[in-house]
């Protein structure tokens, strides 16, 4: 099976709007039902604490579909998070888990809300705009739609000229404001088309940019 088909069917949880993804199983540890995790969050204290629940985002075909667990303890060593799950008593049970995306649900995200992290109904709809020194404000296009994948979430930006996938990482998107309505971008060249853009939009106009439809897909997210 390949990536993208095993993707396809790993759908997100069905929980509501305001679900955070913290994490993702990435190896046993051990062989009493420690797992290693891939953080998707700045704040582990809040999200990883004994009886936090998680929704698991995992293939269709998986025996966890559907299914949750409920964290025990999370330890350090060598500075990797290890987490203990009340499901995953053993080495076995844990290899059967890996891969696993963590989310947790709209009542644990208003219980612990932490410094940038945003829903993804807050994302879609934001003008995504670039700052250039000399004609001010260019805007690029507009969220369409957050994807989220194992290492890294992408913003899917609609241009006039086709969709822009950018890596939702803090050094090319440094400022989201969803009250003011912007995503503030640092491109890498070539992501956008630039001249285009600022043809299209001009400093500050409202106007948008041509881009470059080339994916660039990479692979974590906001944190959340």
């Amino acid at each position: 099976m390949s990536a993208a088909s095993g993707r396809a069917k790993a759908p997100r949880p069905a929980q509501g709007a305001g679900s955070l993804r913290v994490g993702r199983l990435t190896k046993p540890h051990g062989l009493k039902g420690g797992v290693k995790i891939e953080l998707y969050t700045d704040n582990p204290e809040l999200r990883f604490v004994p009886g936090a629940v998680f929704q698991l985002q995992v293939p269709e075909d998986s025996q966890w579909f559907g299914r949750t667990l409920t964290l025990r303890e999370l330890r350090w060593f060598n500075e990797t998070p290890v987490a203990f799950f009340e499901e995953l008593p053993d080495r076995t049970a844990v290899e059967s888990s890996v891969r696993a995306i963590l989310w947790i649900d709209e009542d644990a995200v208003a219980a612990g809300a932490e410094e940038n992290a945003w829903y993804d109904h807050q994302l879609v709809g934001l003008s995504v705009r670039r700052e250039d020194p000399e004609l001010g404000t260019v805007e690029l296009g507009t969220v369409a739609e957050v994807q989220h994948f194992p290492a890294q979430d992408l913003l899917s930006v609609h241009t006039p000229s086709g969709t822009v996938l950018v890596p939702f990482v803090e050094a090319i998107v440094p400022s989201v404001d969803p009250e003011a309505g912007v995503v503030i971008v640092t491109p890498p060249p070539g992501l956008f088309d630039e001249s285009a853009a600022i043809e299209a939009g001009g400093p500050a106009s409202g106007g948008s940019a041509n881009a470059d439809a080339s994916p660039a897909e990479g692979e974590s997210g906001p944190t959340a």
